[in-house]
């Protein structure tokens, strides 16, 4: 080839390389628009959901309730619990991620040395050097090259492509970060639902008790009547199938007790016998309350909510990483060190060798791919928009029903009280009219009967009460309050 076909063919190049660049290498095909976050009046009740007490939880909410046994079994939970260490281990995960995308952007350095024993081919490239040619320093066949130095590496992000990275990565691991609070939460209500379910249980099976005792005494009065002939059997007979029937109850509330605690141990991560003994304590109020307005700060408080929040932000920051990729990347890579194929004359100053290696990427044709990836990066994103918006109309459904449902437990317990107090005048008269011996025993007796059973009512209503302050308080995100985690 001539001279002037290789200058033509230098211009070629250029110019090829110049409409390459100012092309913005692959063509970037439109890229839609993201999809729109819910809009604030859907973060709100309706007008004729309230409750008496407002207000949003506090940070360790479960102090309000004054049981110090609660208290202990929540804190060790929170301290001891596997699932709370594998949420630890995943935040310690991803920020490891961060720093391995950090450390792929910053400078470079290896140190390197090998020897190569060798022998030249006499019909190959280096096949001068399979002479025997002393003088020439050539004293083949057989060579042994020696290299040692220093190997250099930076990636020039011209494009933001690394940093968008990197804020991917960041975001991510701050959802880790949210994603532990939101089991830290469900840990603790779950612990609480439990402990109040188990006092619940030990108050039923103490009415139940209560209950056994009249039963007793009208089953022994009804056999004393009827072996006298006073009484045919069939009162005798229906005073003991109560009696059977409330036994069974009696066993089925001691095997509730049992396995609550045996759900309560494994959730607290306590051995076979290393869980302290529960003791019965008197069911609290429901304490919960609606806050005057929910709107954004509802978003604040629930942790999984702020985790996909910044599992979105995450996604717009691929995004960005994903038209970087379309423009050209720069490199540079350097070696300073020593190489001889005579170890003898490695550390000689004649030896020395420097490399400098600007390297460009440029991609022009790619087969789509790179559009692909942008399309993929913002359907990921799109899909985690929309799940974050559906994940925002749950937990105001969520808050809404459980306020409701509270609401509605609250004119439940007013009524039923009611009823006990009905109950208990009319056991009052019964057992006033025995003793001015209008009535018997037994029917002074079997007056209790009704009040205990009106109080098992009350209890069951005071335990879903309980239950639903729980979901409640779960749904309000607990004490809960999201910060801004996010590095520079």
């Amino acid at each position: 080839m001539n001279k002037k076909h290789l200058f033509t063919a230098a211009c070629l190049l250029g110019l090829l390389s110049l409409l390459s660049l100012a092309s913005g290498c692959a063509l970037m095909r439109s890229d839609s628009p993201p999809h729109a976050h819910i809009p604030p009046e859907h973060i709100q009740l309706a007008s004729d959901i309230h409750l008496a007490r407002e207000g949003w939880p506090d940070a360790q909410w479960w102090t309000r309730y004054g049981d110090p046994q609660l208290d202990a079994l929540i804190a060790r939970a929170l301290k001891e619990s596997p699932t709370i260490a594998a949420a630890q281990v995943r935040v310690a995960q991803s920020g490891s991620q961060v720093e391995l995308l950090r450390a792929g952007s910053n400078l470079q350095i290896s140190a390197l040395g090998f020897l190569n024993r060798q022998r030249a081919s006499s019909n190959g490239f280096l096949g001068p050097y399979a002479l025997n040619l002393p003088k020439l320093g050539i004293t083949g066949p057989w060579y042994t090259e020696g290299t040692i130095g220093l190997f250099a590496g930076l990636d020039i992000d011209l494009w933001g492509r690394q940093r968008s990275l990197v804020e991917a990565a960041i975001g991510a691991r701050n959802a880790r970060v949210a994603e532990e609070a939101a089991v830290e939460l469900a840990i603790s209500t779950d612990v609480a639902r439990l402990y109040f379910s188990m006092q619940a249980s030990y108050r039923l099976l103490d009415l139940l008790r209560q209950t056994r005792q009249i039963l007793v005494f009208a089953v022994e009065a009804h056999a004393g009547k009827a072996g006298t002939g006073l009484e045919a059997r069939i009162p005798l007979q229906a005073a003991r199938g109560q009696l059977l029937g409330l036994d069974r109850q009696i066993a089925a509330a001691q095997g509730q007790i049992i396995q609550t605690r045996e759900t309560l141990r494994a959730l607290v991560g306590a051995g076979a016998d290393d869980l302290p003994e529960i003791q019965p304590v008197t069911l609290p109020q429901a304490g919960a309350g609606l806050p005057a307005e929910l709107s954004f700060q509802l978003l604040a408080r629930r942790p999984d909510l702020q985790a996909m929040r910044w599992y979105v932000q995450s996604s717009f920051s691929e995004i960005d990483a994903a038209k970087a990729a379309f423009y050209p990347s720069l490199d540079i890579k350097a070696f300073f060190g020593l190489d001889s194929v005579h170890l003898n004359q490695l550390f000689r100053a004649a030896s020395q060798q420097i490399n400098l290696i600007p390297g460009l990427y440029l991609p022009i044709f790619d087969g789509g791919r790179l559009n692909a990836n942008l399309r993929t990066a913002r359907a990921g994103s799109d899909i985690l928009i929309e799940q974050y918006n559906q994940a925002v109309v749950d937990a105001v459904r969520d808050v809404a029903i459980s306020g409701s449902r509270l609401q509605t437990l609250n004119e439940e317990r007013r009524l039923q009280s009611d009823k006990v107090e009905a109950a208990r005048l009319a056991q009052e008269a019964a057992n006033a009219a025995y003793q001015q011996g209008l009535g018997s025993h037994v029917s002074a007796e079997e007056a209790r009967l009704p009040v205990l059973a009106e109080q098992t009512a009350l209890l069951l209503i005071d335990g879903e009460r309980l239950n639903q302050d729980l979901v409640l308080t779960k749904a309000l995100g607990g004490g809960y309050q999201a910060i801004n985690t996010a590095e520079p």
